[in-house]
């Protein structure tokens, strides 16, 4: 009995050890080379070709329109910190400071507020499946830790422009510039800017080209908040 719980001990350490080598190699893989698609993505094709009815069009996974940091609107990179994580180039991962605001409007007011970092987007994102179990959000904070530990901000951030969810078949900030303003994402103005990042919570509810006046006022604060985020140090 003692023996195979040792073998059973020895394999599951095996395998722990194989999982965090293939997953350390995978975050090392995409500080350099931009992904093709995300996983979430792939998931979303499979779940599609299975689940879809015969005469229903699957879902496609789209093509990415690559665009590197330098070739965005600066206006964009301020709308999305302004709106999405304003301490994104102070924490490490995680912003304990929005995790604290958001489990004490919950208990006063029992709504659930997100709390989600850029760098948490982009590990579930790039490298995750799309659920809500607690495994996923285990896996979400491992791989945040990676991504902290091996990419810089500015890659993080790039990542998460490209690979951002914007609508029904709408990935990344050259795609959502061209649809919904028909213009690449280096010309966005600052207003055309806080819309789109006014919308991500909800891109496929919201439209940045027929807003409603709740999503103005999100555009306005957005706005007011843009002078705010220091930008610099990821632009260089």
């Amino acid at each position: 009995m003692k023996g195979l719980l040792k073998r059973s001990l020895k394999i599951l350490a095996a395998g722990l050890l194989l999982l965090c080598a293939f997953s350390f190699a995978e975050v090392l893989a995409f500080r350099f080379f931009n992904p093709p698609f995300t996983t979430f993505m792939a998931w979303r094709w499979v779940a599609s070709r299975i689940q879809s009815a015969p005469d229903e069009e699957p879902y496609r996974i789209v093509r990415i329109q690559w665009r590197s940091l330098r070739q965005v609107s600066p206006n964009l990179v301020k709308a999305v910190l302004a709106a999405e994580d304003q301490r994104f180039l102070s924490h490490h991962g995680f912003d304990f400071i929005e995790i604290q605001e958001a489990l004490r409007e919950m208990l006063s007011s029992r709504r659930i507020r997100g709390a989600s970092t850029i760098s948490m987007q982009v590990a579930r994102t790039v490298f995750l499946w799309p659920s809500r179990t607690w495994l996923r959000k285990i896996y979400e904070a491992y791989y945040t830790l990676l991504l902290e530990l091996t990419w810089s901000k500015k890659r993080i951030l790039e990542v998460y422009l490209n690979t951002v969810d914007w609508g029904e078949g709408v990935v990344g900030a050259e795609s959502a510039s061209r649809k919904y303003f028909r213009r690449s994402s280096a010309e966005l103005t600052p207003s055309e800017a806080a819309m789109l990042a006014a919308i991500l919570p909800n891109p496929h509810y919201w439209s940045p080209v027929k807003p409603t006046e709740h999503l103005r006022e999100r555009q306005r604060k957005i706005m007011n908040d843009m002078e705010k985020m220091p930008v610099s140090r990821v632009l260089r």
